[in-house]
């Protein structure tokens, strides 16, 4: 089909719940994604945090061609060998816990409200039911998800959002004493670093003083690294720059490298309260997802991903600040490894289109924030073309 057949198709048949800019995309390789007439493309967003390892990578495609010739699926109701090997890669790398798998990263937010509000109700009753989030988080679409994201623009026209929700701003420290009690509050969730709500990372005396808090009063704390987890931010984990453990952390987005999958790890005093029949998920833990998800992980352990992170993202923000420079629309570079957000005066989305009709993929972090999420793997080279492209955007703008 050509590009205009399949965008007329998607406007007959497909739900009008995303504006897609009128592009086909058919195959990619590398850092790179191609469309339908072949043209190239620099990926610098990565499927929104996700293709952490490119594309067209060699073990994710070996990894799914075996697992699916040999079980594709079988249901919780039984053991498989993929899902306890990537659980145990995982905790072996974090922090002790137990893994419950689901298929996104909104079920798995779903997934650590329902833990920590059991584990909340067993230990001080129903009372002890509030969630504290943060301004600016996001956290997903579904009712709990969307419920704990403290952007008002996302409840619009789906109200009442589930109760016992408390929004903060991020990185005060003072409205935290009133907020969280030991007798209301069972868990308190953030990302450390705002991926959809501006590219915003939490301050570490900030995080280190919410664990404190999160002690003191018996209250979980819950990290969601569903996109700056897995060697973002230039640390397998983000919580390992800040030298505290949260009790629960959610991943989805690069954990399978472009299949869907989600995870919650918790500490054994929440995961104790579960039993079966509590809580559940068809197609979690799904083989094939299972089995690429730890070939993904531990291609990024064994290659030291988080350094290469670390790294690049440092040229990256050199490069983006020196733009600054000479740029006076440009507010702030901001964020953390390969997890980068410019700020501008206004709006960006014509940035965003006209790096496109360039050959660079980028994205938004709300109306006026260009978000930059691009594969792990990326060298020097690739930097130095999306800063290319960036610069010619803004010298025409």
């Amino acid at each position: 089909m050509t590009t205009e057949e399949i965008i007329a198709l998607e406007e007959q048949y497909i739900a009008p719940t995303y504006v897609r800019p009128p592009v086909v995309f058919d195959r990619g390789s590398d850092a790179y994604v191609y469309d339908l007439e072949g043209r190239r493309y620099l990926d610098f967003l990565g499927g929104i945090a996700v293709n952490s390892l490119g594309h067209g990578v060699p073990e994710i495609i070996g990894a799914v061609a075996q697992q699916t010739a040999k079980l594709m699926h079988i249901s919780n109701l039984y053991h498989t060998e993929p899902h306890v090997k990537l659980a145990k890669l995982l905790v072996e790398n974090a922090f002790p816990a137990r893994v419950f798998f689901c298929n996104s990263g909104s079920e798995s937010i779903e997934a650590a409200l329902k833990f920590t509000r059991r584990w909340a109700s067993e230990a001080g009753g129903e009372a002890k039911h509030e969630i504290v989030t943060f301004e600016n988080a996001f956290h997903g679409r579904t009712y709990g998800a969307v419920s704990a994201t403290a952007q008002p623009k996302y409840h619009e026209g789906f109200k009442p959002m589930l109760p016992g929700m408390v929004y903060l701003p991020l990185n005060e420290i003072e409205p935290l004493e009133e907020a969280i009690s030991a007798e209301r509050t069972a868990a308190v969730m953030v990302e450390p670093v705002q991926g959809e709500g501006g590219v915003n990372p939490a301050h570490v005396e900030f995080l280190q003083h919410l664990r404190r808090l999160c002690d003191e009063r018996k209250v979980a704390l819950i990290f969601d690294e569903i996109q700056c987890g897995l060697c973002r931010t230039g640390k397998l984990f983000a919580y390992q720059h800040h030298g505290i453990e949260p009790d629960v952390m959610t991943l989805a987005k690069p954990l399978a490298g472009g299949l869907p999958i989600g995870a919650v790890m918790m500490k054994s005093h929440i995961a104790e309260v579960l039993k079966p029949g509590m809580h559940g998920s068809t197609f979690g833990a799904n083989p094939v997802a299972c089995h690429v998800a730890h070939a993904v992980v531990s291609k990024m352990i064994d290659e030291g991903l988080a350094d290469r992170a670390l790294e690049m993202g440092g040229k990256l923000t050199a490069g983006l600040n020196a733009l600054a420079e000479t740029h006076r629309d440009i507010k702030e570079v901001r964020g953390a490894g390969l997890l980068i957000g410019v700020e501008f005066e206004d709006k960006v989305g014509d940035v965003v289109n006209a790096c496109r009709d360039a050959g660079l993929i980028v994205g938004t972090a709300g109306d006026n924030v260009l978000r930059c999420a691009p594969p792990l793997v990326i060298e020097q080279r690739h930097v130095d073309e999306a800063l290319g492209i960036i610069g010619g955007v803004l010298d025409a703008r």
